[in-house]
């Protein structure tokens, strides 16, 4: 099921004084569709299509809305009723196959609106008319100042942009005006004869700025006739409609009044909530009060302590200068003592290098004392084996037998003497 959501009229869904805003433009053109070939653009729903088909002798139904023109064949069928899904600025249909066309309410939803005109033009037959409305831009703004812009419309019109727009396309322009007007009507009861109206028509000329509607009829030849047309739907009952919307009104008032007064109590509340608040923000105030006085006197004090450090950095640099200067000082001191601290060093190597030639010497000497000491080792050595060599032969010679045998005798030497 299609929904209502601005973009199209789906009957039903709306209230019956829009859907007769919609029908009454239908029922205007109806007047021109006796018996002739009508293409309806931006049909939407159906419900003008099948309108026209009621006069017309073919209808053909226009919408860019697949699921608009399916709830419209599956709704409005008649013979003569057709319906084709294609968009207002390229309609797939012959040259000069329709002697009346209707547009209405869609020429403001089109940013290349021009495109449509074009396609009328294209599409009208010598001799037929084409129909487009549009709401007036002003009027329409006007109206919709708490709900804000229609997102649905890309380019809305003023009268004399419109009129004259549609003269660049067609040479006859008809305009039209169209309004909710107040009137009293005078309908017979059943049985009555409905078919002759008689209308009264006031003399005060219409206001393009202040009307609701525009509607043109448009064609390639001079157009001869433009009578006030006036829709009186059946259902019409203003006065009912009207009390009707007073009740409505008057609920919207009650709910209103409702609102108002927990608004009342809100306040209130918030009244109170506001002077607890003003209490807290006087305290929190006298706070800041004093930790602004604390700041302005902690202030002084980093000014005067911004002095103090100014004062001690410029006695510092000074010392710094002079130590700065006392080891420039020093550095030429400690140069002069490093040059003398050199010199006696290469003496003192020199010195060295000698004593080490000496020792070098000492060391040759030693070594020849070495090989002195232990070549004498050596001859006292070989010395004391021949001794305990000698030792050992005379200790031999004392124990043999043959010694003691002569000793006793008196012959051989006497050892223990010798």
């Amino acid at each position: 099921m299609v929904e209502f959501t601005g973009e199209r009229l789906v009957p039903g869904q709306v209230d019956q004084d829009l859907l007769n805003e919609h029908m009454s433009r239908y029922a205007f053109a109806a007047r021109l569709a006796r018996n002739k070939r009508v293409l309806d653009i931006a049909c939407g729903m159906g419900y003008g299509s099948f309108e026209l088909s009621k006069h017309a002798a073919r209808v053909v139904g226009l919408d860019v809305s697949e699921e608009a023109v399916n709830s419209a064949r599956e709704r409005y069928q008649s013979a003569n009723l057709q319906f084709l899904t294609a968009p207002a600025q390229q309609i797939p249909l012959d040259d000069h196959s329709f002697d009346l066309i209707v547009a209405f309410e869609v020429i403001e939803h089109l940013s290349d609106w021009e495109e449509l005109l074009g396609q009328a033009k294209r599409l009208l037959a010598p001799g037929g008319q084409f129909i487009v409305s549009t709401p007036n831009k002003a009027y329409y703004a006007e109206t919709r100042r708490l709900a804000g812009p229609n997102p649905f419309h890309v380019h809305e019109f003023e009268f004399s942009e419109f009129q004259s727009e549609l003269g660049r396309f067609f040479p006859s322009v008809t305009m039209f005006l169209q309004n909710h007007v107040q009137a009293i009507s005078f309908h017979p009861t059943p049985g009555g004869s409905g078919l002759v109206a008689e209308l009264e028509a006031g003399s005060a000329p219409a206001q393009p700025e202040t009307s609701h509607f525009f509607l043109a009829v448009c064609a390639l030849a001079p157009q001869t006739g433009s009578p006030v047309y006036l829709y009186l739907p059946t259902s019409s009952n203003v006065l009912r409609e009207r009390e009707q919307h007073i009740a409505l009104l008057e609920s919207e008032l009650a709910k209103k009044d409702s609102w108002l007064e927990d608004l009342k109590q809100d306040h209130a509340r918030l009244n109170t909530l506001h002077e607890e608040l003003r209490a807290e923000t006087d305290k929190t105030a006298s706070w800041a009060l004093g930790l602004e006085q604390e700041l302005t006197a902690a202030q002084a004090r980093v000014a005067q302590v911004q002095d103090e450090l100014a004062a001690e950095q410029s006695s510092a640099r000074e010392v710094v200068a002079a130590y700065e200067a006392k080891i420039d000082e020093l550095h030429m001191e400690l140069r002069t003592n490093a040059a003398a601290a050199e010199e006696a060093l290469r003496h003192v190597e020199e010195h060295l290098q000698k004593k080490v030639a000496d020792l070098a010497k000492c060391v040759e000497l030693l070594d020849a004392a070495e090989e002195t000491v232990k070549e004498r080792t050596l001859w006292a050595q070989s010395l004391q084996a021949r001794v305990e060599q000698l030792e050992q032969m005379l200790a031999a010679a004392q124990s043999s037998r043959w010694v003691r045998l002569g000793r006793r005798i008196g012959v051989g030497p006497d050892l223990h003497n010798s």
